[in-house]
C-alpha cells in the first residue's frame, strides 16, 4: 500500500511549530489577568477585556498538552501548566461542581450555565493533560468531570445525553450551542465530542463503567445518528431520538468518521470495530458530496441551500478524515483527496502575516476577516490536532 508522504508530515509540522502554536504561545498571554486573552479579530485587533470561553480555554489546554506529549518542547508544557492552573482558579465551580461557560476578562464568572459540550472538552484536556505530564491530579479531574456528566446528562430512560444544565443543574430551556443551532435535548455534536473526550479517558483509565458507556456512545452512533439512507449523520433530536433537523454538515461528517473508527479502535472489540470501520468509510464518503474541485470541502447544506464558505476546522477535519480512509481502505484517491485538501489550506486558510488561520474563506478565495482568529469558537484545536494526527500516522 502507498504510503502517506513523509513531505506532508514535515509540512504540518513546520506548520504546527512556526505559526499555529507560536501565535498562541506570543501573542494570547495575557500577563496581567492570567491565562490567554479571550478574543483576537480576523483584522488581527486583540480585545483584552474580551470575555473568555471554556471552550476556548479547554482547547488551548488539550492542544499544548498534545504537543508536549508529542514534541516535548519545554515551551509547550509552560503554556498546558498555565491554562490548567488558570481553569481550576476560575472555570470550576466551587458549590455545584462542572465548569462555567464564560468568565470575565478577570476571571469573574458570567455565564455560568453548565453545557455537557464544554464539560466533555474539560475532560478531554485534563485527560490529555494527564498523558503528558502525569500528573495524577490532572486525571483525578477528568474522573470527576465524567461522573458529573453521568450524573446529570446521561438519559437512563431513552439513552443519550442532554444539552445543557443551570449552574445548579436543572436542565435548561434553551439548549443551543449557539444562536445557529436547534433548540433541542439532543445533539450530535455533544455526543462525538462526549465520544471524543470518553475515548482518550479510556485510554488511561480502563474503569468498568466508562467502558460501558463508551461501548455505549458508539452505539448510539451507528443505531441513531448515522441516517442509514443519507449515510450522513443527523444533527438534532428530541428526547425520544425523533430527528428534528434536514442540516448536512459536511465538516461533522468527515470529523466523526474518524473519531468513531478511532473511539471504536481504542474500546479494542474487534467485532464491532469491523462493523464501525464499514460504517465510517460510508460516512466518509457521503462527506465527499461537500468535496470541491479545489480540495476544499463546502461548510454545509440545508433544503437545497449551499454554505459555500470554506471553514478553518472543517479543511483541518477533512485532511485527517481523508488519511483515516486511506488506512481503512488503501485507496490512492483517500490520500490524494488528503493532499487536495492540504493543498488548499496551505494556499488559502492559513495566515503568513499575521499568523494561525482565518476563521474561513469565500468561494472566490476571500479570507473571511469578520470572523475571530482567536475567540470563543476559534481555538487551536482542529489545526493543531490535524498535525499532530499526520505526525502520529506517518510514524506508524
Amino acid at each position: 500500500m502507498q504510503n502517506i508522504p513523509i513531505e506532508l508530515s514535515q509540512q504540518v509540522h513546520d506548520e504546527l511549530i512556526q505559526n499555529i502554536l507560536p501565535f498562541w504561545s506570543e501573542k494570547m498571554i495575557d500577563h496581567e489577568n492570567g491565562g490567554f486573552y479571550g478574543q483576537m479579530k480576523g483584522d488581527d485587533k486583540l480585545i483584552p477585556e474580551a470575555g473568555k470561553g471554556g471552550i476556548l480555554n479547554a482547547r488551548i489546554l488539550w492542544t499544548f498538552s498534545s504537543a508536549f506529549l508529542q514534541e516535548k518542547n519545554p515551551v509547550y508544557l509552560k503554556m498546558a501548566n498555565r491554562a490548567k492552573d488558570f481553569i481550576l482558579d476560575y472555570f470550576f465551580d466551587p458549590e455545584y461542581g462542572g465548569t462555567y461557560w464564560t468568565i470575565s476578562f478577570d476571571g469573574k464568572p458570567v455565564d455560568t450555565k453548565k453545557q455537557i459540550y464544554s464539560q466533555a472538552f474539560f475532560l478531554y484536556a485534563f485527560t490529555k493533560h494527564y498523558r503528558a505530564t502525569g500528573e495524577e491530579s490532572s486525571l483525578l479531574t477528568a474522573i470527576e468531570l465524567f461522573r458529573i456528566i453521568e450524573k446529570y446528562s446521561f438519559d437512563r430512560e431513552l439513552n443519550g445525553y442532554f444539552e445543557a444544565y443551570s449552574r445548579d443543574w436543572i436542565l435548561l430551556e434553551d439548549l443551543r450551542l449557539s444562536e445557529k443551532d436547534e433548540n433541542e435535548k439532543k445533539t450530535m455534536n455533544t455526543h462525538l465530542h462526549i465520544l471524543e473526550a470518553y475515548t482518550n479517558l479510556y485510554r488511561v483509565w480502563k474503569d468498568d463503567r466508562l467502558e460501558i458507556q463508551l461501548r455505549n456512545l458508539i452505539e448510539i452512533f451507528l443505531e441513531k445518528i448515522f441516517n442509514r439512507k443519507t449515510k450522513h449523520l443527523d444533527l438534532f433530536f428530541d428526547e425520544n431520538w425523533n430527528v428534528k433537523s434536514t442540516i448536512i454538515s459536511f465538516g461533522h461528517d468527515i470529523e466523526a468518521s474518524w473519531l468513531i473508527d478511532e473511539a471504536a479502535r481504542v474500546l479494542a472489540d474487534l467485532v464491532l470495530l469491523a462493523e464501525v470501520q464499514k460504517i465510517c468509510i460510508k460516512i466518509a464518503k457521503a462527506a465527499c458530496e461537500g468535496l470541491q474541485p479545489d480540495g476544499s470541502l463546502v461548510y454545509e447544506l440545508d433544503k437545497g441551500i449551499l454554505d459555500t464558505d470554506r471553514h478553518w476546522w472543517v479543511q483541518a477535519e477533512g485532511l485527517v478524515g481523508f488519511l483515516n480512509a486511506f488506512e481503512l481502505t488503501g485507496k490512492s484517491h483517500w490520500l490524494n483527496k488528503a493532499q487536495n485538501c492540504w493543498n488548499f489550506i496551505s494556499a488559502n486558510l492559513i495566515d503568513r502575516a499575521g499568523g494561525e488561520w482565518f476563521w474561513s474563506v469565500s468561494e472566490t478565495g476571500i479570507p473571511n476577516r469578520n470572523g475571530d482568529k482567536a475567540g470563543f469558537w476559534k481555538c487551536p484545536y482542529h489545526n493543531s490536532r490535524m498535525c499532530l494526527e499526520v505526525m502520529m500516522r506517518v510514524k506508524k
